[in-house]
């Protein structure tokens, strides 16, 4: 948040007036970030910044905060309405205190809004307005959330407790960092109401976000972003139907089909099984690389998942599912990052320990972990080449001098360059560290690796090369098992098997041809089938 002043105190001129940015050039040592950038984001309207990673788009809503990065030089000219301005980052995890529940964070703001109340009456008002707020921000559920602490959520839990900590503090201004980065279809035409809704009451937004479809339905004006300028300006209905500038054109370009895969791994149906799943059999289960037995697992004393059976062959499966249905917990399982579970998770049929603590090297290096942030999986103090090359000393005993050439072969691959990943992470935008994650866990040469949400909150250029980059990693190694964690169709589409999930329980798997074409939960078909457009209905 900005300098804090209380919204109704302001005279309704000043809270009317836009906030504004003018000729904005910020560099570091010579090197342009965003460069002469003059954008207007009136109250009651949706303004959409759009782009590559690293255009410049969460620099330009920073400032809107008086926030640059170190060591910044800034020109031109910021204005804010002398009003609050609420920030919901891409990364919520770096804003939520992972010591205090969720509760405990909303009180703190609440607090400050109900001290002209007597002090009996504070509780039970304060209680209002938190339960409140998680409501509007889509976390229905919030009696249950406000006992459990950040690390407890998934992603997009952790992303709608922060834009319900932006709701309660009367905020007239949002800046929306990726609002919908790893929301399932579902949720996301729900995030799409509420910040329909938050506009319908007069307050700014600005949506930085590479969720081409809503910003599409939401926005009332776009600006794309290129190399820290904007190269083009309009309403989304200019910009689709007769885009001018060659990058706008490529930005726009919608994502090819992807072809779903029935691998020689597939299972046949049998009617036999429970809950609408496809048996594994047993020549899949002999196959398997990993195998969850009986899994059942807990946060404090409340079980959040509950998985029977579960077998990952070679190749790739996908995990799908709501936020919040249990998919990030049953792949911290299997990495030995959740340790509070029942049940024998299996690497090449031999029972791995529960907490990585306990694991051996060798196993270490074979089951890894690429998190959907990847900027908290970073230390910000040092080069991001020589966090990514230590996985290739520690957990394969390199020398140093080959496993630097093979960390700078391997980020290249990315579209990484030399110069950028000897950059601190702060350096780096969320997709370039995104893909220096996966550089890291590859250097382990891993037997399953676990990809959580990576393609989410990447634009759709980055986006297609990323799954190309995936479905060729599984080409190249056979042997190891590829781990989708997505709600992105099109990426789970890579996979030969999908695994759904619904509020902890595994309630379809199956061939992923089988599951696209003939679902038999509605949660698969809403999940799976060509997802429907974000209804611009009575959104704006």
């Amino acid at each position: 948040m900005n300098q804090p002043a209380e919204a109704q105190d302001q005279p309704a001129e000043a809270r009317d007036q836009p906030a504004r940015v003018q000729d904005l050039r910020v560099d570091i040592d010579g090197r342009a970030l965003v460069d002469g950038v003059s954008l207007r984001v009136p109250p009651g309207r949706i303004t959409a910044l759009i782009g590559a990673s690293g255009s410049g788009k969460t620099t330009t809503g920073l400032a809107l905060l008086n926030e640059y990065p170190p060591g910044a030089r800034v020109t031109g000219q910021v204005h804010t309405p002398d009003t609050l301005v609420g920030y919901v980052p891409q990364h919520p995890a770096t804003v939520l205190n992972p010591a205090r529940p969720v509760a405990a964070l909303l009180q703190d703001i609440a607090r400050t809004h109900v001290s002209h109340l007597p002090r009996r009456a504070r509780r039970s008002e304060i209680r209002h307005r938190i339960l409140r707020a998680l409501a509007q921000a889509q976390l229905h559920d919030g009696e249950t959330l406000l006992h459990r602490y950040p690390h407890q959520l998934s992603g997009g839990q952790q992303q709608r407790v922060v834009l319900a900590q932006a709701l309660l503090t009367g905020a007239r201004t949002v800046i929306a960092d990726e609002p919908t980065t790893g929301q399932d279809a579902v949720t996301k035409q729900q995030i799409a109401d509420q910040l329909a809704a938050v506009a319908r009451e007069g307050i700014a937004v600005l949506l930085l976000s590479h969720d081409l479809e809503v910003v599409r339905a939401l926005a009332h004006d776009v600006h794309v972003l290129r190399a820290g300028r904007i190269v083009e300006s309009g309403t989304p209905e200019q910009l689709w139907s007769s885009p001018q500038h060659p990058w706008t054109r490529e930005l726009l370009t919608p994502a090819a089909p992807a072809e779903p895969s029935d691998g020689p791994l597939a299972p046949s149906t049998d009617a036999g099984t429970p809950a609408g799943e496809t048996a594994p059999g047993p020549a899949a289960a002999k196959e398997a690389v990993l195998q969850v037995r009986s899994l059942t697992a807990r946060h404090g004393r409340s079980t959040v998942l509950h998985t029977p059976e579960l077998h990952l062959p070679p190749g790739c499966s996908a995990l799908v599912g709501r936020s919040g249905s249990g998919k990030t917990t049953l792949a911290r399982c299997l990495a030995g990052l959740h340790r509070t579970y029942d049940g024998e998770v299996l690497l090449d049929g031999v029972a791995l320990p529960r907490s990585l603590r306990d694991r051996t090297r060798e196993q270490l290096a074979a089951v890894q972990y690429v998190f959907q942030d990847a900027r908290a999986a970073f230390d910000e103090h040092r080069p991001v080449l020589g966090q990514v090359m230590r996985s290739a000393i520690r957990l394969r005993r390199v020398p140093r001098p080959e496993a630097l050439a093979e960390a700078e072969r391997t980020l290249g691959t990315l579209g990484l360059s030399g110069d950028l990943v000897r950059r601190r992470p702060a350096q780096l935008s969320g997709g370039e560290l995104q893909r220096a994650a996966l550089a890291r866990a590859l250097l382990a040469r891993p037997r399953v690796l676990i990809c959580d949400e990576i393609t989410s909150g990447q634009d759709s250029v980055t986006r297609r090369k990323l799954r190309t980059l995936l479905a060729d990693l599984v080409r190249t190694h056979p042997e190891m098992s590829l781990v989708l964690i997505t709600h992105d169709r099109d990426t789970a589409t890579l996979a030969t098997r999908i695994a759904v999930l619904d509020d902890g329980h595994l309630v379809e798997q199956g061939a992923t041809g089988q599951l696209l074409t003939a679902p038999r939960h509605p949660l698969t078909a809403a999940l799976l089938q060509p997802a429907p457009e974000v209804s611009a209905a009575s959104l704006r």
